[in-house]
């Protein structure tokens, strides 16, 4: 499976903060915001992830990320020069999906649970069809919200309704078969111009090939796309990382737990940050 971090947007919500720093980048509390993203995928054990980012931005994420080596992965990067929407990933990334599976996430999604690791573990085994995940909001308007049947299946998605019809939202986390690319290719801009991820998971219900798992209540999902969400989003990280002593996204940790990287590797990144609480978490691990 290959993974793709969509990374370009303008962040026009965080002006001026983001005038002269592309949203992702942004700290949100202890670690820039891309990050997150980048520890779910490689929580779900992909190793090759291409990152798509905004003209001129090519320098900034390089020197945060380079090619991937100090996380025992291959990252690569594309550059989306006009903003189409979400499911425009896909189109950018065809020629690196090539005959794969991929799953796609958002820059600025954050997501943390106990149980995050068996609900990315359900999404990969799954070979067939697609796997998103519902997640209970008090106010869904602005999300692309999912309706369930009795018998939990999902029956309707609707993008940003004015009246949802249920409190349930897909945040930016989507696990694809191959069959995505002929999906993505057929689509047609919406009325707001752009190619539309609910598009792609509507087509996907159709065939009966849409699997949506609900998050537990207690799950955390964070989308840090204002001043007042990336604010909270610090908050909340930093909260959950006192109470239980772990980091949330650390894809340093991740990486030695899953042995894309050695001790000794590890222990030369923390040597880097020694300065930081940061560093010295890893030197614990």
């Amino acid at each position: 499976m290959k993974g793709i971090i969509l990374a370009a947007g303008k962040g026009s919500r965080l002006y001026p903060m983001t005038r002269p720093v592309c949203k992702p980048l942004l700290p949100v509390y202890d670690k820039p915001m891309i990050y997150y993203p980048l520890a779910a995928l490689l929580q779900a054990g992909i190793r090759d992830i291409l990152i798509i980012i905004p003209p001129g931005e090519e320098g900034p994420f390089y020197r945060l990320l380079g090619s991937g080596g100090r996380f025992g992965v291959n990252i690569t990067y594309e550059v989306q020069e006009v903003a189409r929407g979400i499911a425009d990933a896909l189109l950018i990334g065809s020629q690196f999906i090539g005959d794969d599976s991929v799953c796609l996430v958002l820059g600025d999604n954050i997501f943390y649970s106990p149980n995050f690791q068996d609900c990315l573990d359900r999404a990969v085994q799954q070979k067939s069809g697609a796997c998103v995940f519902g997640y209970y909001v008090d106010d869904p308007r602005a999300f692309g919200v999912v309706e369930f049947d009795d018998q939990g299946r999902a029956i309707s998605i609707e993008e940003k309704p004015r009246y949802p019809k249920s409190n349930y939202i897909i945040p930016g986390l989507y696990f694809y078969d191959n069959s995505v690319m002929e999906i993505a290719r057929g689509l047609k801009p919406s009325a707001r111009g752009e190619l539309e991820i609910t598009d792609v998971n509507i087509e996907y219900m159709k065939r009966g090939q849409l699997h949506v798992e609900k998050l537990d209540r207690d799950f955390v999902w964070l989308d840090a796309g204002t001043a007042d969400n990336l604010l909270e989003s610090a908050q909340v990280v930093r909260r959950v990382q006192d109470e239980t002593g772990r980091y949330i996204a650390c894809p340093e940790e991740i990486a030695y737990a899953r042995g894309y990287i050695s001790r000794q590797t590890l222990l030369r990144h923390a040597e880097e940050l020694n300065k930081t609480l940061y560093g010295r978490y890893l030197e614990c691990l």
